[in-house]
């Protein structure tokens, strides 16, 4: 199982992976995020990405304003940088978005340890999946996301889930 929590694994992946491994690793994202325990989740870091796929790193915050101040200060000169607080699964959350070369960036945290969040988990459980079902089921995933799916959404039309595939995936059994 590859260590998510470690950007490692980027060095050796495809063409993509090894650019964002780049990008974060020159721009020090990660090191300037650390107090937050960031982890890189989402489509990129499973090899499912399509082209306008963004960074996505999540992050854990015990202060908000802090979280936000942090932020701010060392992002707000970067191209396309906005920040919102919004509450989602009933949890104070702070998004924020900005590019770096030519990838989107978004910043997701919470007051939740970023191995518990949601985000991780879906990403833990997906990489499952792909491993058990193989190149051809990567490919039908990757076409869904061309066709506009979002990647849960994905995952349940292939799978099969009923209702709501962000809840039925963390409850999925390989």
């Amino acid at each position: 199982m590859i260590d998510f929590t470690n950007i490692e694994y980027l060095k050796t992946g495809n063409p993509k992976q090894i650019k964002a491994y780049e990008t974060l690793s020159q721009n020090k994202v990660l090191e300037i995020l650390s107090e937050f325990t960031p982890i890189l989740i989402g489509t990129i870091p499973i090899n499912i990405d399509i082209e306008n796929s963004d960074l996505d790193i999540i992050c854990y915050w015990k202060n908000k304003t802090e979280f936000i101040d942090k932020i701010s200060v060392t992002f707000k000169h970067k191209p396309e940088f906005k920040i919102q607080e919004t509450i989602i699964n009933e949890h104070e959350s702070v998004v924020v978005n900005f590019k770096i070369n030519d990838f989107e960036i978004e910043l997701f945290g919470q007051n939740i340890p970023t191995q518990s969040q949601n985000g991780y988990k879906h990403m833990i459980i997906e990489h499952q999946i792909l491993q058990s079902k193989g190149e051809n089921f990567r490919l039908e995933i990757v076409k869904l996301k061309q066709d506009g799916y979002k990647t849960e959404p994905a995952f349940g039309k292939l799978l099969g889930l009923k209702t709501n595939p962000y809840l039925e995936l963390l409850e999925y059994e390989l």
